[in-house]
């Protein structure tokens, strides 16, 4: 029997494989039980977006929660999106009307934006038309802002001028004055702008501080707002856009302003996960998002702004132009796995590759048993040959030979003993073998007038201590 098979079944070895065994298991579950880290492209470095997934990923850490953030930081939404596109990380921060990374899917509204205009009642600028030939006032110049600018402007036929001028502005154009926030009831009294522009979160503090300083500005205190009548058809051209309410009364209630809802459009800072992210990953992430967003408010107010995509069904939400990711879909309809549902499947096979490994051994054990068994068969086999072989052999020397394969069959059936705790039945009858097979080359050596020669060098007695007795070799 090979060596390594003798090694296999020795109480030791099982104790060792036993040991290696548990080991085993107690890395794996180490290993599962270690937080997930996740890495997240973050732009624009001027936003809010920046603030607040650090305050995020502060709450995560504070938590000890099985999802970490690794913060990779940019300084343009294009490159967020690349990152994300290029598997450079596994979330992002995008914005879908600048660039909507193909591998890309929702999980949660990070800000939502509507197009503001707001102008002092008396320039009477209510709708996009109305802009012609006008001064739009901008705080922050950002290329997103001014695309989505610039295709709502096309779409009324209005071209948007950017370069600086003290002139007339052409008929069918918009001219973009750059205005600081704090100077805007200054640049509106000097009639160096008639209205202003913001791309922002209708309810943020910041909105209301603009509204606030055009309303300061207005004499019968009324505030115009450029409405997105068309917000249907523009946002059909425009697929990334959506459709964006303002509500009546946001901005003051007594006089309410506006007046009534003003429709408009917007875009939107979503995190993204990438498409090949688990589901279980995905819907953990946008749990958490939402459950510590009271933690992250404490930093940062831009976590007030968090929300979940609208969607009517699941197959809208994931056929979408901008689908929303399974895993979040799992969270947002309570829907997400236990360990059994997301591991069920493979709980299921190791399981049985567990009960088909445990009957190969059990059978193996079986088959190097018989092996064993046959081997002590052999054994005895050949001490009743060799006894009837003495009694034909006339030489000394051929007694000898047999007198040394007689020690050598016992040191076998020493080792077979050692290794496995045998019946006294085969042990009894091994025994009556080695000594018929001694008795009888010892007389056929004394016929000869051979003294007894004693055990071969290298060759011990051998001594088998049984239940019904000892024999000696």
């Amino acid at each position: 029997m090979a060596g390594w098979a003798k090694w296999l079944f020795r109480r030791e070895a099982l104790l060792v494989c036993a040991a290696a065994i548990l080991g085993a298991s107690a890395a794996a579950a180490w290993y599962l039980l270690q937080a997930t880290v996740l890495t997240i492209a973050v732009a624009p470095r001027d936003g809010t977006e920046p603030e607040l997934i650090k305050a995020y990923a502060d709450a995560l850490e504070n938590a000890r929660a099985s999802i970490r953030l690794r913060i990779l930081p940019f300084d343009d939404v294009r490159e967020s999106a690349a990152a994300l596109q290029d598997g450079r990380a596994d979330l992002a921060v995008v914005r879908p009307d600048v660039v909507l990374p193909p591998n890309g899917l929702t999980l949660a509204i990070l800000r939502d934006q509507a197009m503001i205009i707001a102008s002092p009642e008396a320039n009477g600028i209510r709708t996009f038309p109305k802009l012609a030939g006008r001064r739009l006032g901008i705080a922050a110049h950002k290329d997103a802002d001014f695309r989505l600018l610039k295709n709502i402007l096309g779409y009324y036929g209005l071209d948007l001028e950017t370069a600086s001028g003290t002139g007339p502005v052409p008929a069918r154009a918009v001219r973009l004055v750059a205005v600081d926030q704090a100077e805007l009831a200054a640049a509106l009294r000097a009639r160096q702008i008639d209205a202003f522009l913001s791309i922002i979160a209708p309810a943020a503090p910041k909105a209301l501080d603009l509204v606030a300083a055009v309303r300061s500005v207005s004499r019968s205190g009324k505030v115009d707002f450029v409405a997105v009548e068309e917000d249907d058809a523009i946002i059909e051209r425009f697929p990334k856009l959506q459709a964006v309410t303002v509500p009546a009364g946001l901005f003051g209630g007594q006089p309410k302003l506006p007046e009534e809802d003003v429709k408009t459009v917007g875009a939107s800072y979503r995190l993204m996960a990438r498409a090949s992210l688990s589901r279980a990953v995905a819907a953990e992430v946008t749990q958490h998002l939402f459950e510590m967003r009271t933690a992250a408010a404490q930093a940062t107010d831009a976590a007030d702004y968090i929300l979940a995509p609208a969607y009517d069904t699941t197959a809208a939400a994931t056929s979408a132009r901008i689908p929303i990711h399974p895993g979040a879909i799992d969270y947002y309809e309570r829907e997400q796995h236990s360990l059994v549902d997301r591991y069920g499947d493979t709980l299921y096979l190791l399981a049985a590759l567990a009960g088909g490994l445990a009957s190969a051994v059990a059978w193996l054990r079986q088959r190097l048993a018989r092996l064993r068994r046959e081997r002590i068969d052999e054994v005895m086999d050949r001490l009743l040959a060799i006894t009837g072989e003495a009694r034909a052999v006339g030489e000394p020397a051929a007694l000898r030979a047999l007198a040394v394969e007689i020690d050598r069959l016992a040191a076998d059936v020493v080792r077979y003993a050692r290794e496995r705790d045998p019946d006294a039945r085969t042990m009894a009858a091994v025994r009556i073998a080695i000594d018929t097979a001694k008795a009888t080359v010892a007389d056929c050596r004394n016929a000869l007038g051979e003294a007894p020669v004693p055990p071969t060098p290298g060759t011990p007695s051998v001594r088998l201590h049984l239940a019904g007795g000892e024999a000696t070799g």
